[in-house]
């Protein structure tokens, strides 16, 4: 096991260094932030003069070079716009971004586990199809549509819930959660419901296919032949074995509902990293691009990592597989 781990270790490394000249390419591509930064009106010294100040004007290698140091020291430089460590910037979005990220998560799960659990257990009743039949609209609503549909529902038609904003917050661990107050989880709920409408439908469908690829299993026919009860059979020869995609799938959309937060943290004023990032794109921040872009690789690299571990302790196949 110990073999596997710094091999995937290593594996990481790869990964991040590639996406290091990946993102250092692609941002570079997009469009010049001095014709944003200088006032139109400045002269050619003026120009060249903020253009060496930001380090503009040397060499693509060079400037990949002073990138890679940065990241080293978690410099990442100043923001165009804000004037300050672009880092700094995304850190602080990122509780309000996480929170919702995991509130979506915890709603999906409570959700998508036992409707599809009991949809794969029972796939002939009426109920369990009128299930997947619902799976399919969170597949296919658009989830700009989705948050405008719950803001003009249950915020201005029936006024239970507000439109926007984070609401009150607390301190927890040296940043400030909403869900520590009461009006705060209010201000929650219709975003974390917005983000997670297409990740319950997607954990519901694999865990109702891997319910049926389950029970036909030798294993489960012989656990029903020695008389185990059904709630034991389930919970112990059905459910341990459809986790591992269901684990894989719980890492990665984890990962995708904080970086791809964007359209529903617009939508509903949240403020967090997705509406940082694109604010920093239509400014041309590079440096704030650049942080967010190199947090969401770690973070997924980070998260398939754990994935892979988990992999070892879920299925005793992978670790015969690692020692041979």
């Amino acid at each position: 096991m110990v073999t596997s781990i710094i091999r995937r270790l290593i594996q990481a490394l790869f990964v991040i260094v590639a996406m290091t000249i990946i993102v250092f390419i692609g941002v570079n591509v997009i469009g010049n932030p001095v014709d944003i930064l200088i006032n139109p009106d400045a002269n050619q010294a003026e120009r060249a003069l903020v253009i060496a100040h930001y380090g503009l004007d040397q060499p693509l290698w060079k400037q990949y070079l002073l990138f890679l140091q940065g990241l080293l020291h978690g410099d990442f430089g100043n923001s165009f716009v804000y004037g300050r460590p672009a880092l700094g910037l995304i850190l602080e979005r990122l509780p309000a971004t996480l929170e919702l990220a995991i509130t979506a998560l915890v709603i999906a799960l409570l959700f998508g586990l036992p409707l599809g659990l009991y949809a794969g257990l029972y796939p002939n009743r009426i109920s369990s199809k009128l299930i997947m039949s619902g799976s399919i609209l969170g597949f296919s609503l658009p989830t700009f549509w989705v948050g405008l549909m719950l803001i003009m529902v249950f915020s201005v038609e029936l006024g239970w819930l507000p439109t926007n904003g984070r609401g009150p917050t607390q301190e927890l661990l040296g940043a400030q959660w909403s869900f520590l107050t009461a009006d705060g989880i209010r201000h929650l709920l219709l975003p974390a419901f917005n983000l997670a409408l297409f990740k319950t439908s997607l954990i519901l469908r694999l865990t109702r296919a891997g319910v049926q690829e389950v029970l036909p299993q030798d294993y489960v026919k012989f656990a029903r032949a020695k008389g185990l009860r059904e709630r034991r059979i389930i919970s112990v020869h059905v459910l341990k074995n459809l986790m591992i995609p269901v684990v894989t799938i719980i890492g990665l959309e984890f990962g995708s509902l904080i970086a791809f937060s964007v359209v529903t943290e617009s939508i509903f004023a949240w403020p967090g990293m997705g509406k940082l990032i694109i604010d920093s794109i239509n400014l041309l921040d590079r440096p704030v691009i650049v942080a967010y872009l190199m947090m969401m690789v770690l973070l997924f690299v980070v998260l398939n990592f754990i994935i892979d571990i988990s992999y070892t302790l879920l299925d005793p196949r992978v670790r015969l597989e690692g020692k041979a």
